[in-house]
């Protein structure tokens, strides 16, 4: 007798069990309130992704420091106050029999604030970021170790450490942002001492048997950036330290407007190869894939390959939350897909508006529109 096709089997993480190998991997939406706090709107969305049918759902980025928020409607988890509203979100998830982890991050050089703390002063749009120094940097890694420790009181099931996207972690281990002096600039092992001291903080906050995910940028899609042979090292030093998984992707803000990052962007599985890459060096490790995966079909393919261990699904589950029941046969409807030209919910994050997707049907984004302005009013 034939078993489930491979994307429907369990899989073993850090102790826990993935009911398949769909994860939803993070997407900043800007749904949360000014102050940074949970509201109605982000509950009920994380609820339609926990009962989509995903294994896992890492929910967006959430800041560590308040001078590392993106945006005013970053949620945050760098006060106890905040840890209430993520209690909530990780209750809502479970309620759908998933598992939940939460993703923590600081922005550095793309921080909303005026001030931005950086490795390097290192212009970012009209903004000369300001050098941190050495004192600044041992508080952010205790940073990122107390908002760890708030996902897993808050009931959280692991944290992601976000190490992609060009963000803070990503600016001190690559050459373009980081041209310090001193003990974490210069050679490899020192780009890299900043990411690896807040991996050791946080796994040292919330114990060896909490599991602990690492988004992973392989390649920053930047002549003068980071490239495998220096990312591939990084990833067996995280291997060693027992991180849960990779979730590897590709680029940065500054390499995302170019034109053959957007011509690639809109290819399906644009980020697989470097999944494969980074599986190659850390066999021991599971690894996630993203990256435009429409279908079904693909998905198998990937895993199958050896690819990657899991499926990674942003953009595409906002698209379509019913995807992973399509894709299983429980629904015999077509999967809507992410239009590859569109870019509506990104343009609405960037100008401070929260994100809703353009195949949505008229009655859902009305609905939508309208909950919006709720939510907004209460927030007054």
């Amino acid at each position: 007798m034939r078993g489930p096709p491979i994307l429907f089997t369990p899989f073993p993480m850090k102790g826990l069990t993935l009911k398949n190998r769909i994860a939803m991997t993070p997407l900043y939406l800007g749904y949360a309130n000014p102050d940074g706090t949970v509201n109605s709107l982000m509950l009920e969305h994380y609820r339609e992704m926990a009962a989509s049918g995903a294994a896992l759902i890492v929910m967006e980025h959430t800041g560590v420091a308040p001078s590392g928020l993106g945006s005013p409607f970053m949620v945050r988890a760098d006060h106890d106050r905040y840890v209430p509203g993520l209690a909530k979100l990780a209750q809502t998830i479970h309620q759908e029999g998933t598992v939940a982890f939460l993703q923590i991050n600081h922005t550095g050089r793309y921080a909303f604030p005026q001030e931005r703390l950086v490795p390097s002063p290192v212009k970012a749009g009209d903004v000369v970021p300001r050098e941190m120094a050495a004192e600044e940097i041992g508080r952010i890694v205790e940073a990122f170790a107390a908002a760890a420790g708030r996902g897993k009181e808050a009931g959280f099931d692991g944290v992601e450490i976000h190490g992609g996207t060009g963000y803070l972690l990503v600016q001190f281990f690559s050459p373009r942002t980081n041209h310090r002096t001193d003990a974490y600039g210069g050679p490899l092992e020192n780009r890299m001492r900043f990411p690896l001291q807040v991996v050791d903080a946080v796994l040292a906050k919330v114990g060896a048997n909490y599991p602990v995910g690492y988004r992973f940028l392989a390649d920053e899609w930047l002549p003068d950036g980071l490239h495998p042979e220096e990312t591939t090292v990084l990833a067996r030093e995280l291997e060693r330290r027992g991180i849960a998984y990779l979730s590897v992707m590709a680029g940065t803000y500054d390499s995302f407007p170019l034109p053959e990052y957007i011509q690639r962007e809109r290819e399906e599985a644009y980020m697989a190869s470097f999944a494969g890459l980074i599986k190659e060096v850390v066999p021991h490790t599971p690894i996630i894939t993203a990256g435009r995966i429409q279908t079904p079909e693909t998905a198998k393919r990937i895993l199958e390959e050896g690819t990657a261990d899991l499926i990674g699904l942003a953009r595409v589950l906002f698209a379509d939350p019913l995807w992973p029941k399509k894709a299983e046969g429980r629904l015999k409807k077509p999967i809507v897909k992410c239009e590859p030209s569109c870019a509506l919910c990104s343009k609405r994050v960037m100008i401070g508006k929260p994100a809703f997707c353009s195949q949505w049907d008229k009655d859902r984004k009305e609905t939508f529109l309208a909950k919006i302005g709720e939510s907004q009013e209460k927030a007054k």
